[in-house]
């Protein structure tokens, strides 16, 4: 028995746990800027008091616009910024409050799988050397290294020989399976994925996307998603957290979310996947205006200077995450119109058409 199947043994099927694994309650990022003679002028606020909580052997998506804080939000999850407030937990522990010797051997248990797969992966290493690097780092399976790499290239779907290759040597979706050996080589329990199918095409991300969902499936793999893609989404999510301006919005069971959203936001970004269609065949209305600077985000709710069922109230108080199962911050979630029921979208069933296409012709 190799390894990776010794390590898969111990991970499937883990015991229930009450406990989270992963826990944000409250975490808040601004970055300051200057203006050109270094006086204070104001801060971004990236990531604007979010809280969120991941079970082990779970995945979550979080999605939103472009800058709404999705990446910034993934960076603080691991502490590779630091907040300015909240509180992080992993598996119990205070994440916050380790020196850098202990943050360094958690961080065996916490990896990262970054966007760009041609930026990710160091020119002047080869693939060999890019996935021993955090065995050495972490010491694990001295005097195996080889074989450790070996192992995991064949895991993600490509031959061993090709360790001795440099980056440049290899293809986007290539490369992007090399970053996610890299990513297992610690044996992590849990990994965030920033983007990491976007810069691939469609082809190739039904190839990836199969990929990760095998390996959270086979190594117990707790998973957090970040992206704008509704369609991968879908596929491989349990939960959704919907971020807009730095906070969260809505969260819940991904079937539940994709089938009745319960945010004005939300509903906004399902009815912007191409291929949807109104109750009577016509096309749906697109959110409109601008995303507000989030240098001086809106008073009350922030959604309100676009979301088409606007009130009073959400001008004058902000709203708070509210719900059982699906939580959204909408006053009036209770009183709006029912939700279009969301069709498979013609881009979801190409990347679904895929994925089955490219499972039968490897079994």
């Amino acid at each position: 028995m190799s390894e990776l199947d010794r390590e898969a043994e111990r991970n499937v099927n883990p015991p229930r746990q009450q406990n989270p694994l992963l826990e944000a309650q409250g975490l808040v990022k601004h970055f300051p800027f200057r203006d050109s003679l270094g006086r204070a002028r104001g801060a971004v606020r990236a990531v604007d008091g979010v809280s969120l909580s991941v079970p082990p052997g779970r995945v979550l998506a979080i999605v939103g616009e472009s800058g709404c804080g999705k990446s910034t939000l993934g960076r603080l999850l691991l502490r590779l910024i630091e907040p300015d407030s909240g509180t992080l937990s992993f598996d119990g522990e205070d994440v916050l409050a380790m020196r850098p010797a202990a943050l360094r051997a958690k961080r065996r248990e916490m990896q990262l799988i970054f966007q760009d797969p041609f930026a990710s992966l160091d020119p002047r290493m080869n693939v060999e050397a890019a996935i021993t690097e955090p065995l050495i780092l972490h010491r694990l399976h001295r005097g195996r290294e080889r074989a450790r790499v070996a192992e995991l290239l064949e895991r993600v779907g490509l031959r061993p020989e090709l360790a001795r290759r440099w980056p440049h040597e290899f293809s986007g979706g290539q490369r992007q399976r090399i970053a996610i050996a890299r990513a297992l080589a610690s044996e992590p329990r849990l990994i965030i994925g920033d983007e990491p199918v976007s810069a691939l095409d469609v082809s190739v991300q039904a190839q990836v996307v199969n990929l990760l969902g095998d390996l959270i499936r086979d190594l117990g793999l707790t998973f957090i998603l970040i992206s704008h893609d509704l369609g991968v989404v879908r596929q491989i999510a349990d939960q959704v957290a919907v971020m807009y301006l730095g906070q969260i919005v809505e969260q819940g069971p991904a079937e539940q979310m994709f089938h009745n959203p319960r945010h004005p936001y939300t509903r906004a970004l399902l009815a912007a996947v191409p291929g949807q269609r109104g109750p009577e065949g016509g096309a749906l209305k697109l959110l409109e205006g601008d995303v507000p600077s989030p240098v001086a985000p809106p008073s009350g709710c922030r959604f309100h200077t676009r979301c088409p069922h606007v009130q009073a109230i959400c001008r004058e108080r902000a709203p708070i995450l509210v719900g059982e199962t699906q939580l959204a911050a909408c006053h009036l979630q209770d009183s709006l119109p029912p939700a279009t029921p969301i069709r498979e979208a013609e881009a979801d069933d190409r990347l679904a058409r895929l994925q089955a296409y490219f499972r039968e012709t490897t079994a």
